[in-house]
């Protein structure tokens, strides 16, 4: 894949990563019964993010679940015969909580689908949140996030590439060519 441009370093990640935890305390008038969820397997490195941020703003400490929708996506049988399944946890209850949904990129929305279907499987939250780093647009479903760090325009030879420092050694947002 050959990189066509670099929407994000280190920097821009961190402060983006910032403004959305403010968003979030804005939104929702505080962190009382806040709960995130990353989407496996770069949301979960963005969550951890925000609880930090959440911590270092509020001096309150934010659980963050992980959330494996393996077995929850449509297209299940064209990605693979024998799929891994990580598994999800989530040490905490989401019954009548405010859980954030959290993932690097929104799309077509059907990774947004699953993993409602996997988080009701767990509880009935009293509302789901989604926040994202990258909105690229061309949405298949009616999803909408209410978090987003940056929207960036795409085509479909395109992909955006979100890297984390505890995933992939560095930082970084990049659009590639297929």
């Amino acid at each position: 894949m050959q990189t066509k441009s670099q929407i994000m370093d280190k920097a821009q990640m961190e402060r983006t990563v910032h403004r959305i935890a403010h968003e979030i305390i804005e939104q929702n008038r505080g962190l009382d019964k806040i709960r995130l969820v990353g989407i496996r397997s770069r949301g979960v490195p963005l969550a951890q993010r925000l609880s930090n941020y959440l911590k270092l703003i509020e001096n309150q400490e934010i659980p963050v679940g992980i959330l494996d929708i393996t077995l929850y996506r449509d297209d299940l049988s064209t990605i693979s015969h024998q799929p891994v399944i990580k598994g999800s946890t989530l040490d905490f209850e989401i019954e009548d909580a405010v859980v954030v949904l959290v993932d690097d990129v929104l799309y077509t929305g059907r990774t947004v689908r699953a993993a409602i279907d996997a988080l009701l499987d767990f509880g009935r939250p009293k509302h789901i949140q989604l926040a994202v780093l990258i909105d690229r647009g061309h949405r298949e479903l009616p999803i909408k996030a209410d978090f987003v760090g940056k929207n960036v325009p795409t085509s479909g030879e395109e992909i955006i590439k979100v890297c984390f420092e505890e995933t992939d050694g560095e930082d970084s947002v990049k659009i590639v060519l297929v």
